[in-house]
């Protein structure tokens, strides 16, 4: 271990109060003095450097089935108990390795295809309108709750044929899950979360397969559909594999589009400079939407396990040790990004991590470089003169699905519309 990191930075609590109230600064310290950091609280290796990231992410040595790792954690009886959502987590594409990463992700890909996305350009236009309509004239909205929430889970439902009205259920059991995921740290307020994402889990999935069923008596043109019929090489996903991913899909598209539009408005509200740069040229909404990912992305940090002992900036990283990428920092370093504590829609050639690279990348990463341009550039350019209406924010508490409980802002338009921002 070398001489010149202090026991402070050894220290440092990446999963702590500190680092979930505002984490980048924390991230800085760490990322110059122990960049390859062990995380004591949550006995986690933190990857902090882009470069060290990069070469990590495509590396076979590491296992995306981290969540066997993350369960051992449990009592025996524990994992009986939660049993059923471990082993349809275990089914999700993003939790697995090849081969059967591989098949599922191939069959996924042959479904979700480019065109079914595009083509829901027109229909997330017509939403974000329509969701800006309710609250125009109130002079004031909650982006979180007007905006952000309820876009990406209308448009994955459309995608899995799933009606719209059930939308306040579908968040909450996207909710659930998500803070079941993190349960698995011995706490009693760990299994209290488990309790609540092993039920909802359950609850989606069974809903899941009433579709399915229906589908298969009377098939309609949606992604759901799709899942169900393709087919490669005579093989074809079977409804556990379509259930467990749809689940993923829904609670996943769900979060981290919420985070992108929520996590990307208060970036803009906070640097009034770029706000305006963007609404005055509308070319600009592509490379700021990319520029807001890696500014304050939504997904902060992922987790694999090694398969074997790795070396790695100095340390030793022994198999079967919990190993996270921390995209949060990653994005921020100075290595890799000029300034990269500052805001900068013009940035070019940001290759940010917020998508991850290689076999796990991001499935839903087109969707979201849709849904995202469309929904903050048609905010601010419907309300040139949106304001925070808060100093303090209150954030989720998660390290790992990043975003806001809510984002008050007043919307009295300090004049006409500006032209439609081009998505």
């Amino acid at each position: 271990m070398a001489e010149n990191i202090t026991q402070s930075i050894l220290d440092i609590n990446l999963k702590g109060p500190e680092a979930a109230l505002d984490p980048y600064p924390l991230y800085d310290q760490v990322r110059t003095h122990d960049p390859v950091h062990w995380n004591q609280a949550d006995n986690t290796w933190y990857v902090m450097r882009y470069a060290d990231l990069m070469t990590i992410i495509r590396d076979d040595r590491l296992s995306s089935e981290r969540f066997k790792t993350m369960v051992m954690s449990l009592s025996e009886e524990e994992k009986k108990r939660y049993s059923p959502f471990i082993e349809s987590v275990l089914s999700w594409i993003l939790m697995s390795d090849p081969p059967a990463h591989t098949r599922i992700r191939s069959l996924v890909n042959k479904a979700f295809t480019p065109r079914m996305i595009e083509n829901m350009r027109t229909r997330i236009q017509t939403l974000v309108d329509g969701m800006l309509d309710k609250v125009q004239g109130n002079g004031r909205m909650d982006v979180i709750a007007d905006l952000a929430v309820p876009l990406p889970g209308i448009v994955i439902s459309d995608m899995l044929g799933v009606p719209e009205e059930g939308q306040p259920q579908f968040k909450k059991w996207s909710n659930d899950i998500a803070r079941g995921l993190e349960g698995f740290d011995g706490t009693v307020s760990a299994i209290e979360r488990l309790d609540m994402g092993q039920k909802s889990l359950l609850e989606l999935s069974d809903y899941f397969r009433g579709i399915i069923k229906n589908l298969k008596e009377q098939p309609k043109d949606n992604l759901l559909n799709s899942l169900v019929e393709v087919e490669e090489a005579g093989d074809r996903l079977t409804e556990q594999e379509i259930v467990a991913n749809c689940v993923m899909i829904m609670f996943a598209g769900n979060e981290t589009t919420t985070n992108l539009i929520g996590n990307g408005i208060l970036a803009l509200l906070q640097n009034p400079e770029q706000k305006q740069l963007l609404q005055e040229d509308s070319g600009l909404i592509g490379s700021a939407v990319e520029e807001l990912l890696r500014f304050d992305p939504p997904i902060q940090k992922t987790r694999r396990t090694a398969k074997v002992d790795i070396d790695l900036g100095g340390k030793t990283i022994r198999a079967g040790d919990l190993i996270a990428m921390c995209y949060g920092s990653a994005n921020r370093d100075p290595e890799q990004f000029e300034e990269p504590n500052r805001l900068d829609i013009t940035r070019v050639d940001n290759r940010h991590a917020s998508f991850a690279q290689g076999i796990h990348y991001c499935l839903g990463a087109a969707l979201a470089r849709i849904e995202g341009p469309i929904a903050i550039g048609t905010l601010l350019s419907r309300m040139p003169g949106l304001k925070l209406e808060t100093n303090e924010v209150e954030r989720n508490p998660s390290l790992v699905f990043w975003g806001l409980k809510a984002l008050p802002v007043s919307c009295v338009s300090s004049g006409p519309p500006l032209p439609l921002v081009a998505a």
